[in-house]
């Protein structure tokens, strides 16, 4: 009789587990994630932006909601070479012919990259002038305050 019980309880506590995922995160929904970028390594940079693209081939384009939030030293994944003796604080401008084709490719999936204000003002960077197609709506006040958004509504947060 004990080994009944046990087993029924066993049962109730997994049928409980399955709809509570269930419920959780319904089939049709999107992945909500936030890629955080703040140092500026190139080949890290670019081991991102790979890991991304692996992430949108196993769950598909259609079935993600993702953005790159880009401060401080992160910034130079789309700072032009050309503008790193006009701005502060950059060792590395890193948006090089290859990095913006991946950068490309990705937001031509759906990938939004959002760049912090706070940097940009400090550093002295034109968006303009000095950044990789990097639209004013890219702007974002603060990048550390954008993650804990993104968090706060859901999004899984990914330091690579």
């Amino acid at each position: 009789m004990k080994k009944l019980i046990n087993a029924v309880l066993a049962g109730l506590v997994g049928l409980m587990a399955f709809t509570g995922a269930a419920a959780a995160a319904p089939a049709d929904t999107k992945q909500k994630v936030v890629y955080h970028i703040n140092g500026d390594d190139a080949k890290q940079q670019a081991g991102a932006l790979r890991n991304i693209q692996n992430h949108i081939n196993a769950v598909g384009k259609d079935n993600l909601d993702l953005r790159v939030v880009m401060h401080g030293n992160g910034v130079s994944m789309v700072l032009l070479p050309e503008a790193l003796d006009k701005v502060k604080g950059f060792k590395n401008a890193n948006a090089t012919a290859e990095m913006e084709a991946r950068i490309d490719g990705l937001k031509n999936q759906g990938v939004r990259f959002e760049v912090c204000a706070n940097t940009l003002k400090g550093r002295q960077v034109d968006r303009e002038r000095d950044l990789y197609m990097v639209d004013s709506a890219d702007i974002v006040p603060s990048g550390v305050a954008e993650l804990a958004i993104l968090q706060s509504q859901g999004y899984a947060y990914i330091k690579p």
